[in-house]
């Protein structure tokens, strides 16, 4: 399996409304449920909406698209991780898997993975 390492630095915020959000941001995702509006961005495109914020995030993503019928990827990841006591913050879209880590445990995150057998990616990945 193979992980690539997304190049730029992402914010996790709760907003008012998805109306200050800009569309044309490369990279964004936006979670909406009966309790809260939450958006991961890139730090640089905060919107001025943030109710509250948590910066300091790097993301890498499971090379996909993933099919659905595959299983156990994101909790395979995952479990490595909270065995090394490395949080994390998952998003999915359709095509593949998000794992945001914070900044301070990102290149330990990436060893950890690479020592159990994942293929990382040179860290210079554009936007989707």
């Amino acid at each position: 399996m193979r992980l690539q390492a997304l190049k730029y630095d992402l914010t996790i915020c709760k907003i008012a409304s998805a109306k200050d959000t800009d569309w044309t941001d490369g990279f964004f995702f936006l979670g909406k449920t009966d309790e809260e509006i939450s958006l991961v961005c890139e730090t640089n495109h905060t919107p001025r909406g943030t109710i509250e914020r948590d910066d300091g995030w790097k993301c890498f993503r499971v090379e996909g698209p993933l099919d659905f019928s595959l299983t156990g990827i994101l909790s395979g990841i995952l479990s490595l991780l909270a065995a090394r006591q490395i949080g994390v913050f998952a998003v999915s879209t359709f095509n593949t898997d998000y794992i945001l880590v914070k900044k301070n445990d990102f290149e330990r995150a990436l060893r950890v993975l690479s020592d159990a057998g994942y293929e990382i990616a040179d860290g210079k990945a554009e936007t989707p």
